[in-house]
């Protein structure tokens, strides 16, 4: 074999999601159900904030970047999870493997301070609605969004620079559905203690400090509306409440996926399943839902779908 970076290994071999036909009948319908749901209800929210000039504001512009997020999210897993269904040898090459952990981690990365920006915006609009159109100004809004990926792709390479140059000569069973950083080092032909601990913090305990910042933020912004006026509180709690749900969703599998990690492989795959597939398409239901403008833009939008029909 060639060596790849001073390794032995050019491929590695996945997990399958499910040894029986049936069960693996049902994980294709389900898997290719959501897929097609997270394609087309994250593309309906982009197109939707594009198209509708009503929407041209910085939470929905926010909104449409984590649409974009979430799709891109679910397609560096779903796809190959759909096709490994049927698959007797879950191989995947030791570049793709690369990649797909790159890609995750910058999603993953941007994803998060989106939610932050996204946070930002409900408290400048709550909190401080008559500074709210300086604050939240078009060029902080691009500011963020560039912040957010710039910040995701650091938090990729970080972790990428030290991993594609470790020492892989077996074995290469990544135990997964997936490559992700914790597992693929373990295979390493060295010792990976520290490199172990480097990822835990870049992944898991930035994302349960995250995730702790945005609960406590959104709670302080409820308490300081319930403080000016009690009959605002309902209101602001349904507006949050979406945005809650949200970081509930994304945040949780990624602590336990890299903070507290299952001793079994099963509740593993439950929670990477919801990070992949669960929550970008629930993203979308979520805040067009809760969402009156939303709703009334997308009625918009239909009505002028229809009448370029005619």
């Amino acid at each position: 074999m060639d060596k790849v970076n001073g390794s032995v290994i050019t491929e590695f071999v996945l997990l399958g999601l499910a040894q029986s036909l049936g069960m693996q009948v049902f994980l294709f319908l389900f898997l290719s159900l959501f897929y097609v749901g997270i394609i087309l209800g994250n593309l309906f929210i982009m197109l939707t904030v594009i198209l509708d000039s009503h929407l041209h504001s910085p939470m929905y512009i926010l909104l449409a970047n984590l649409s974009l997020i979430d799709l891109g999210l679910s397609s560096t897993t779903v796809p190959r999870m759909i096709s490994d269904l049927f698959s007797g040898c879950k191989i995947i090459s030791f570049h793709n493997c690369m990649i797909q952990m790159f890609f995750i981690h910058v999603m993953g990365g941007v994803e998060m301070v989106l939610l932050i920006a996204m946070a930002y915006d409900r408290y400048t609009a709550i909190c401080k609605p008559l500074h709210y159109l300086t604050t939240m100004n078009p060029q902080m809004c691009m500011l963020l969004i560039m912040a957010a990926w710039i910040i995701g792709v650091i938090h990729a390479v970080s972790q990428f620079v030290f991993v594609i140059n470790l020492p892989f000569c077996g074995p290469n069973n990544v135990g997964s559905f997936y490559c992700d950083f914790p597992r693929v080092i373990k295979l390493a032909c060295m010792d990976t203690y520290r490199l172990e601990f480097v990822v835990t913090a870049n992944s898991g305990f930035i994302s349960m400090g995250t995730f702790f910042f945005l609960i406590v933020s959104y709670i302080f912004i409820l308490i300081t509306v319930r403080q000016h006026s009690s009959k605002d509180l309902s209101k602001a709690f349904i507006t949050l409440s979406a945005h809650i749900t949200v970081v509930v969703l994304f945040f949780t599998p990624c602590m336990f996926l890299y903070v507290w990690p299952f001793p079994t492989k099963s509740m593993d795959t439950f929670f990477a399943i919801v990070d992949f597939v669960i929550t970008p398409v629930l993203n979308p239901a979520i805040y067009t839902l809760r969402n009156r403008d939303m709703k009334v833009a997308m009625r918009r939008l239909s009505r002028q779908v229809v009448n370029i029909r005619k």
